[in-house]
């Protein structure tokens, strides 16, 4: 089989259309779960637009080894190119629950005072009384927190939730995180 200028050609179409097309597919889950139907429903008609183009090139000839590559691959690092674009463009916010035995209050001011907010809760642990925290932040600012977190307590139990969606309370302005 020989391997002409136009073969290569289509084969990077086909890979780049199935990035495409995976990395739409992979955002429009994201806004689906979020309730958000006229966007999805209209990322479904480009994914399925795409999708029809690419595979009626690939299906004509399946022994085409190189452009099934290409569509194979194309939709795996679509995935990565959905994911990141989901996490930079698409708000998303994380409930984080912490839950420690010491220095509560400590990491409730320290969120604080980096620009988030925190709702403290006593309790009662297997071991004894504990103190929980609870905060609601963007995505974006979850390494932050965590950093937060551990500087002052290594030993916290920290749990997070995707949450989706966010009415009254506090949340810091993104612009800040980013």
């Amino acid at each position: 089989m020989e391997i002409t200028q136009e073969a290569i050609l289509l084969a990077v179409v086909i890979f780049l259309l199935r990035v495409l097309n995976s990395a739409v597919g992979t955002v429009r889950l994201v806004v689906m779960a979020r309730g958000r139907h006229l966007l999805s429903a209209s990322l479904g008609f480009i994914e399925a637009l795409i999708f029809a183009y690419v595979t009626a090139n690939v299906i004509t000839d399946l022994s085409n080894l190189i452009n099934l590559a290409a569509y194979c691959g194309g939709f795996s690092v679509g995935i990565f190119v959905g994911m990141a674009i989901e996490a930079r463009f698409v708000t998303s916010y994380v409930k984080v629950n912490i839950i420690t035995r010491n220095d509560g209050h400590a990491i409730a001011a320290r969120l604080r005072e980096i620009g988030h907010g925190a709702t403290v809760v006593r309790g009662e642990g297997g071991t004894g009384e504990v103190t929980m925290l609870s905060s609601v932040v963007y995505r974006v600012s979850v390494p932050e927190v965590l950093k937060a977190v551990y500087a002052i307590n290594p030993n916290a139990f920290v749990t997070l939730e995707e949450t989706r969606a966010v009415q009254h309370g506090w949340l810091r302005t993104l612009r800040h995180t980013r």
